[in-house]
């Protein structure tokens, strides 16, 4: 919980000095390829954890990563305060906040629709048009496959789940037999 205040706390600071330089997008837009590559560069985020090693060690391992990826100066400056304070680990987190910012006021919605099989494309493009007119924005819409839902599909828009399973209506019968009703 506490990580996540923190996240949404240095996003919120990065987002405002974006909106003052007129950069917020292009600051959106390096975090989130940031945080992507520290994703799929475990060893960095656990040398980045290692309180062994201090804010200058980790300065510099940082500062070689910034310079392949040529990000602006304000986030290579975001990104030594984050070593300073001790909360590199936290850039995924922060990058993700600052997303959903980014998102929210651009009017996009990021979602995640689950079914039993992998859809083809034509398909995916279609529910996702239906999706949008429901909804009314832009939505960037996540899909997957997980066997394990047995049937169904299962719909996470925003903060909002359809949960229409059968894993889930299985459960709810389940439920209702034990209570007897």
């Amino acid at each position: 919980m506490t990580g996540n205040i923190v996240a949404r706390r240095y996003a919120k600071a990065l987002y405002a000095v974006g909106e003052k330089q007129g950069e917020t997008e292009a600051y959106g837009k390096e975090l989130v390829e940031l945080a992507g590559t520290l994703r799929g560069a475990p060893d960095a985020m656990r040398f980045f954890r290692n309180p062994l090693f201090n804010a200058e060690e980790k300065k510099a391992v940082l500062k070689q990563l910034l310079e392949k990826l040529s990000v602006k100066q304000m986030v290579v400056n975001f990104c030594n305060l984050l070593a300073d304070k001790g909360r590199l680990e936290e850039l995924p987190a922060i990058a993700a906040d600052y997303k959903k910012m980014l998102d929210e006021v651009s009017g996009i919605i990021s979602g995640k629709l689950v079914t039993v099989k992998p859809m083809d494309a034509a398909r995916q493009a279609d529910i996702q048009k239906r999706l949008e007119g429901q909804t009314g924005k832009k939505l960037e819409l996540e899909f997957a496959d997980d066997a394990e839902i047995l049937g169904g599909v299962v719909l996470e828009i925003g903060d909002k789940v359809l949960d229409a399973s059968l894993r889930a209506q299985l459960q709810i019968l389940k439920e209702n037999i034990k209570r007897g009703e």
